[in-house]
């Protein structure tokens, strides 16, 4: 793809320096109205009127009327981790990307927050280096640093030199889901990839980075190759997301864990057009239930520190967006509209609070997003592995007391 293959996806004023996504609706017409499985949990009808996926639809069941779940959604990004004893325990000795490509093992971490917390949705465990790694590029996940490259990406001559990655490399991705939708029942799992900027970036600096000047300087210095390196990272992305729906995920999520160090008119001119490629792979995927309804796999895009591009995460392709613990909801719902589901954002930083100072952070949240068609609790970023497990368990007790009504 050439720098120029998504001309129309923003436009800067040159008088303000403001940006303007393209419209929603233009970004979903790219994508297609793929058919998943007959035997998906969201055909056979398992989880097309899940909590969660009501929710996701703005408050909808299957047919597309207005209605109520039975309890408030919740799941935690990173449940399934270190602040688990059994994860611990079952971890002991496997390497993290080993662990993510052993379809038993992921399946059975995935699992485990689910049985001990009744959360409303499994994440799957996975890393998002997983498809670097599948494409057959030297990366690991070193313990006390993060992701590390063999070798970083920062020429035209190391992106032209990117593997292909082939659709059988994700054999134990697709064995891995469908072992844990087999356990799930009703429950819904949810995909998830690593948005191109987020995977770009880690390729750029080798490792990870604080401020990450190799890629915002590369978008600026290079854009031929900042495209293409940004654009093999949403291929790779977007199939990586699309291998977990078609084996039975009932929606997926594009994290952008770095896009908050970009200034909002750098990730309309250089990163929005790839997050929105890397959508492409999924938009639509869909078919029909046993009633006869047509449902698709909701898409939900969540970053850290984008509060300010909030709007441009939902312009990329997706049907909800995921706010991180510095915006309020109320704010976000009127920078998105408030026909934008929302998931957030109980800030991790006060679950080691006292019970009172958590439950009344917990109602806040609740209170705040309640103007958005649909909203999923959820943390405003991942669980952090100190985490007292039993806290979790009780917020999740919490959230489902407090009726729609309350």
């Amino acid at each position: 793809m050439t720098s120029g293959s998504f001309a129309g996806m923003a436009a800067s004023s040159p008088a303000t320096g403001s940006v303007t996504a393209i419209p929603r609706a233009a970004v979903r017409s790219q994508g297609s109205t793929a058919q998943l499985p007959q035997d998906h949990p969201l055909l056979t009808g398992l989880t097309a009127d899940s909590a969660l996926l009501n929710q996701y639809r703005g408050g909808r069941n299957s047919a597309g009327e207005i209605t109520r779940p039975h309890r408030r959604p919740v799941w935690f990004m990173r449940q399934a981790g270190r602040s688990l004893p059994e994860y611990r325990a079952l971890r002991e000795g496997t390497t993290m990307l080993d662990s993510c490509l052993d379809p038993a093992l992921a399946s059975e971490i995935t699992l485990q927050p689910v049985r001990r917390h009744d959360v409303d949705a499994a994440i799957f465990f996975s890393d998002i280096v997983i498809p670097l790694r599948l494409a057959g590029i030297d990366v690991e996940i070193q313990p006390g640093v993060g992701p590390v490259l063999g070798s970083p990406v920062r020429t035209r001559a190391d992106v032209e030199a990117l593997p292909t990655l082939d659709d059988a490399a994700f054999a134990p991705i697709t064995e891995a889901v469908k072992r844990t939708v087999a356990e799930l029942g009703s429950t819904p799992l949810v995909g998830f990839a690593g948005a191109p900027f987020t995977l770009a970036a880690y390729m750029v600096e080798g490792r990870p980075s604080r401020d990450h000047l190799g890629p915002r300087t590369m978008m600026h210095a290079d854009p031929e190759t900042w495209h293409a390196l940004a654009s093999w990272a949403a291929e790779v992305s977007g199939r990586f997301m699309r291998a977990q729906l078609m084996a039975g995920a009932s929606a997926a999520q594009l994290f952008d864990s770095w896009a908050g160090s970009l200034s909002r008119e750098d990730y309309a001119r250089h990163v929005l057009r790839h997050s929105a490629e890397a959508f492409t792979h999924v938009k639509d995927l869909g078919g029909t239930t046993p009633e006869g309804h047509r449902v698709t796999a909701p898409l939900i895009h969540f970053g850290t520190g984008t509060g300010e591009i909030l709007d441009l995460l939902r312009a990329a392709g997706a049907d909800v967006v995921g706010v991180d613990y510095r915006l309020n909801l109320a704010e976000a719902t009127r920078r998105v509209g408030a026909e934008t589901p929302l998931q957030g954002n109980i800030d991790p930083a006060l679950l080691p609070a006292d019970w009172p100072t958590l439950e009344k952070h917990v109602r806040e949240i609740i209170a705040a997003g309640s103007g958005a068609a649909g909203h999923v609790l959820n943390l405003g970023h991942g669980v952090p592995p100190e985490t007292d497990p039993e806290v979790l368990t009780r917020v999740v007790s919490l959230i489902h007391e407090i009726g729609y009504e309350d």
